[in-house]
């Protein structure tokens, strides 16, 4: 295709965009867009996506997401940040004239996905665009190495949900696909939101600077029990960490104490203890939120009050297990994390030692991380712009006036059009026992001259 193709990872917490020209070596720097929109209390200023930047008071920002649990809910507050991702300040493009490759969250609802066909062909009238989800891109990138397995698993944590999607063939097996928990960076905020607030300071209007103190200081503990007693015994331990929050004059950032740093008496600093390593740990042990230990006559016990849900690990076993039994170790060697919570240091070692012990014994577990997991599947569509067959995979605005979104979802397959992925021992089953004919009486008026009558009183 001759004409620009942009790409827009359109991800719940920030949109990932730039322009394909179609040569691979001319590969321009992604743009990272909150996806948000967010007025200061300080200078009493509105900021719409890429405007945050040019924030100059970053405390109390009040946020306002077009996307609610997953799902896009607020179109005229995407718009406006649409708007300005298109326009000569981010990307520079003239719609008309261009083609789009476009994210969608998993399970995306019909209602919802015209929506977005009305949104790209009436209103910023793409020439075609190819809308997908953002692991169903990653076998055109390179995080599992080219060329792509046969099968594969990918670990999205993201925004406002983890998802594990396993794929056969580059297509998504959505029997098989696990909304692991409603565990995202949103959730994993809050919850830092709270504990600073009850132990500290008050930071439940900060969400930006908690955001910031999340991905500087938090990290997945290998031996989680082992680093909360450590804690527990000796104040003085490498795991407290220091931050200064930002006083919004001299600095409007905050930033992390290094070793030998000095800090000014008038700086407030922040000190991060368990909440370091407890955040994060939501992700595999979702149950922990919510935690009370109520200490009773007898003795003590323990109450949940948090998310009744399974662990990463343990989701990720159960999704395949959904799947053919003869292609379940190709899914084990080939598990790739994508998604802003996968940065954490100390993920991939955390992930890989627990699912070595829910894996069988006959099975090598093998877990792809990525260099940057925020962009890694806006690499992957790059990719897959520059594929020669690219324009095959894409609906065009012609298709799209004549059909209107039948055409979308006759091109683009999803979780509502789930192909049969039968394993070849099924195949073969079926192959050496053919069904049998039965011979069936005819419904019907019996043939030939019979007649029925009426019996006579």
């Amino acid at each position: 295709m001759k004409n620009n193709i942009v790409i827009l990872d359109n991800g719940a917490g920030t949109i990932k965009a730039g322009i394909a020209s179609g040569v691979l070596a001319e590969q321009e720097a992604v743009k990272l867009v909150p996806n948000a929109i967010a007025r200061s209390k300080g200078d009493k200023a509105t900021y719409c996506g890429h405007e945050i930047a040019k924030c100059k008071d970053y405390s109390s920002l009040h946020y306002q997401l077009p996307f609610e649990k997953g799902y896009i809910v607020d179109w005229d507050a995407e718009k406006a940040i649409w708007d300005g991702v298109f326009s000569q300040e981010v990307l520079g493009v003239n719609t008309t004239e261009s083609s789009l490759i476009l994210t969608e969250p998993y399970f995306n609802l019909p209602n919802i996905q015209e929506i977005y066909d009305q949104f790209v062909f009436e209103e910023y009238e793409f020439s075609s665009y190819h809308r997908c989800t953002p692991a169903s891109l990653i076998p055109y990138g390179k995080l599992l190495g080219m060329p792509p397995s046969e099968c594969m698993l990918i670990v999205d944590s993201g925004f406002s949900f983890t998802h594990v999607v396993p794929m056969i063939n580059n297509i998504i097996s959505w029997p098989a696909v696990k909304r692991l928990l409603d565990v995202g960076g949103k959730l994993l905020t809050n919850q830092l939101k709270e504990l600073i607030s009850f132990r500290q300071w008050n930071m439940m209007e900060e969400t930006y600077i908690m955001n910031h103190v999340k991905e500087c200081c938090c990290y997945v503990s290998t031996d989680f029990r082992k680093d909360m007693e450590t804690m527990r015994l000796d104040l003085d331990n490498p795991i407290v960490q220091k931050y200064v929050l930002p006083d919004m004059s001299t600095s409007r950032k905050g930033r992390l104490i290094e070793p030998g740093d000095m800090t000014l008496g008038s700086e407030q600093v922040l000190v991060m203890k368990n909440e370091r390593l407890s955040v994060p740990e939501i992700i595999f042990r979702p149950d922990d939120i919510g935690k009370l230990i109520i200490l009773g006559l007898e003795g003590g016990f323990d109450r949940f009050s948090g998310l009744n849900q399974s662990g990463l690990a343990s989701t990720i076993a159960e999704s395949i297990a959904c799947l053919p039994e003869d292609l379940q170790p190709m899914f084990w060697e080939n598990i790739g994390l994508i998604g802003g919570n996968t940065k954490f240091p100390g993920f991939r070692g955390r992930l890989l030692s627990e699912l070595r012990s829910l894996a069988p014994m006959y099975c090598e577990v093998r877990v792809h991380e990525s260099n940057d997991p925020i962009t890694e599947a806006y690499q992957a569509a790059y990719q897959f712009s520059t594929r020669p067959d690219f324009s095959n995979h894409c609906l065009t605005r012609a298709e799209y006036l004549e059909c209107g979104s039948n055409g979308s979802r006759r091109k683009f397959c999803d979780w509502k059009m789930q192909p049969d992925m039968l394993s070849a021992h099924e195949l073969k089953s079926q192959d050496d026992h053919p069904p049998q004919h039965v011979n069936k009486r005819p419904r019907g008026r019996p043939p030939g001259n019979a007649v029925l009558t009426r019996k006579q009183d």
